[in-house]
């Protein structure tokens, strides 16, 4: 008798299994590991390990999770592993996912840190992202394709999309077409004015935060000048690691003399072609102004606003779904999201799909995961090993 093709799986919120916390490390140190190509990337392999494969969450609850960490500062595919495992195990669970996700890229950032105050050079890796970058593409590829047949529920939907593309596509900012979205699905759907769609959730984050001034030096800065620094910029930032890298410029290098120009470029060029969070960025700048104890500060500075405010705003996201006010931003918030994931996987074919080889280790990677269901973590090892042998293949002998 013929086997019966995988039943595509979507889990409703009543019935879905709860994650152990055993579980819930299990699968956010194997992301944390093999999880490359930026949020994005990282959005699209949660959505197949706990909607797809594991049934933790609905789609819609996991697009919903997304929407509010577009709202909220910090790295969004970090904040989105620390909702889903707060979402499965209360607070320890929100503690467990979240650091397990950001541990292995912290450790791997830390040793490259340290092997580049000794040798002054960053690793070339060329070979592994080309490997690797083909097969995160068609993974967001599926991401978007599955999220889509939820987020865009509805021609307001849609045209909200659409809309985000092209205007982010020009330039506009992500968190004003994020809330410009939500706010015009808003008014669509109930054709009035809102009153206070956001009540309950608006939380000011603390801008007052600051360091000292006073120029101190490259490389001189004190462990808690350097929690400081980045727990301000954890709690203030919104965007990519682009804008991440223009906060750095603007006052690591310029403003308080901390680092050069190449020096930062080096932290980006880590952050890039490691796994995980980009955000870890802050361990490897922690690391060159304050050794062992700044790579520490470094990193929970950054990464503990995004902790507190999934912490607060978490328990409102089921109550605030039944407003029929605020499950109409919602949808636009949603639809945006979708939006801004086009755009950076325009962006991200760009610079992936760079020959024919490439072209079709993208193409035969969507193929094996449209049709067969393959876990994507094979595939990512795959590209890599591929990448491998081209560089071996590539190597002239001495």
């Amino acid at each position: 008798m013929p086997q019966q093709p995988p039943i595509e799986f979507d889990a409703d919120e009543n019935d879905s299994p709860k994650a152990s916390l055993v579980e819930l490390a299990q699968v956010f140190l194997r992301l944390g590991f093999l999880a490359f190509g930026g949020p994005a990337a990282h959005i699209a392999m949660m959505d197949e390990e706990v909607v797809q494969r594991r049934r933790w969450l609905s789609r819609e609850k996991l697009l919903d999770l997304l929407g509010v960490t577009n709202l909220i500062p910090g790295p969004n595919s970090t904040e989105l592993a620390i909702h889903i495992g707060y979402e499965q195990a209360g607070v320890a669970g929100l503690m467990v996912a979240g650091a397990c996700f950001i541990l292995p890229a912290m450790v791997i950032v830390w040793l490259l840190a340290m092997a580049y105050v000794r040798y002054q050079a960053v690793p070339q890796v060329d070979w592994l992202l080309y490997g690797v970058k083909p097969v995160i593409l068609a993974v967001i590829i599926q991401a978007l394709y599955k999220l889509g047949q939820k987020a865009l529920k509805d021609r307001p939907t849609i045209i909200a999309a659409v809309g985000v593309v092209i205007a982010a596509a020009l330039g506009g900012p992500e968190i004003g077409l994020i809330l410009l979205a939500g706010l015009g699905i808003l008014l669509w759907k109930t054709g009035r004015r809102p009153s206070h769609p956001l009540q309950g959730l608006w939380f000011f984050p603390p801008t007052f935060l600051s360091i000292p001034t006073s120029s101190v030096g490259p490389n001189m800065a004190s462990t808690g000048q350097v929690f400081l620094y980045f727990l301000k910029i954890g709690s203030v930032l919104y965007g990519s690691g682009y804008v991440l890298l223009a906060f750095l410029q603007r006052d690591l290098v310029e403003r308080l003399g901390w680092l050069t120009s190449q020096q930062l470029l080096d932290a980006i060029a880590i952050g890039q072609v490691t796994p995980g969070p980009v955000f870890t960025t802050a361990t490897f700048i922690g690391y060159l102004l304050a050794g062992n104890s700044g790579a520490l500060a470094g990193t929970i500075g950054i990464f503990l606003p995004s902790f507190v405010f999934v912490f607060v705003v978490h328990p409102w996201v089921t109550a605030l779904r039944k407003s029929v006010r605020f499950s109409a931003f919602l949808d636009g918030v949603n639809a945006a999201s979708l939006g801004l994931m086009a755009v950076v996987t325009f962006v991200l074919a760009r610079s992936a799909l760079v020959d024919s080889l490439t072209i079709i280790l993208a193409g035969g990677s969507a193929l094996v995961l449209f049709r067969f269901k393959v876990n994507s973590a094979w595939l990512v090892l795959a590209g890599g090993a591929i990448g491998l042998l081209t560089r071996l293949m590539t190597v002239k002998p001495l």
